[in-house]
């Protein structure tokens, strides 16, 4: 089904105003992320090429996603979000990020795509494409502590970068990714990047799946067998050693049958 505005709003279960506004952005945003799944799933296979397919089709991703209900990729997700939101009047546009990883260092700078707004004056982070834990409504580009769902976030300077940092109920500040100021364009992913061919090369041989959802107070992140659930700013870990409880909660993840999530 090409693309529709109307039908993906109505997938969205929005019902208000679709004027571009701060108060749509908020809805939509947060819509999207309890809607649409993440589903690294989709990457497997395809080597170094991750990025090969980052200038999205949008009739076919939006038919795949939004009309038949699978889940995407950073790009997919924020692309489609970014195009909905341009015929809706918005000003959008490229960001990219280097996720934090598990040692505290950060990924390639071209690792994670995902989008700004620039709404009343001002720059308001936009990622519905990130499996977090993160933010699940639109994030102001400032060091003011902005809460949200029982979470607290801002975006600091470091070494040349936006630093989005997130606290939960614990207190304790941790980085979630770093950007540069600086609007992107996609046939940059096109330009052949050792680094980037490096990081894939590191992810591939990792083989763990990551797959998440958002849901009204947060959010569920299963990698591989461990699930992170966030609810409220409360953070519980969890490791899913029985295969059917874990073959329920990627399908629940995943809103398919459980059979379907092998």
């Amino acid at each position: 089904m090409p693309f529709d505005a109307d039908v993906y709003l109505k997938a969205l279960d929005h019902r208000g105003p679709a004027a571009p506004t701060l108060d749509t952005l908020r809805a939509l945003h947060h819509r999207h992320l309890i809607t649409f799944p993440y589903d690294s799933a989709l990457n497997a296979g395809r080597g170094t090429a991750l990025w090969a397919g980052v200038d999205i089709d949008r009739d076919a991703a939006f038919d795949e996603i939004v009309v038949g209900g699978r889940g995407g990729n950073c790009y997919e997700l924020n692309g489609l979000f970014r195009i909905l939101l341009a015929e809706l009047g918005f000003d959008v546009g490229i960001f990219s990020a280097g996720i934090r990883q598990m040692d505290g260092s950060f990924g390639p700078d071209l690792e994670h795509l995902f989008n700004h707004a620039r709404v009343d004056g001002g720059l308001y982070l936009v990622d519905v494409g990130f499996v977090g834990p993160s933010y699940l409504e639109p994030l102001r580009v400032s060091g003011e502590v902005q809460s949200q769902h029982g979470s607290r976030f801002r975006v600091v300077p470091a070494d040349g970068y936006h630093v989005v940092e997130r606290s939960g109920r614990s207190g304790v500040w941790q980085a979630v990714y770093r950007f540069r100021d600086r609007p992107r364009d996609l046939a940059e992913w096109q330009v052949p990047s050792a680094e980037l061919e490096a990081f894939a090369r590191t992810l591939a041989g990792a083989g763990i799946l990551v797959r998440g959802r958002s849901f009204a107070t947060g959010q569920r992140v299963l990698i591989g067998k461990r699930l992170l659930t966030v609810d409220d700013g409360h953070e519980t870990v969890r490791v899913l050693t029985d295969p059917a409880e874990h073959e329920r909660v990627v399908a629940e993840i995943l809103r398919t049958r459980a059979e379907d999530a092998r």
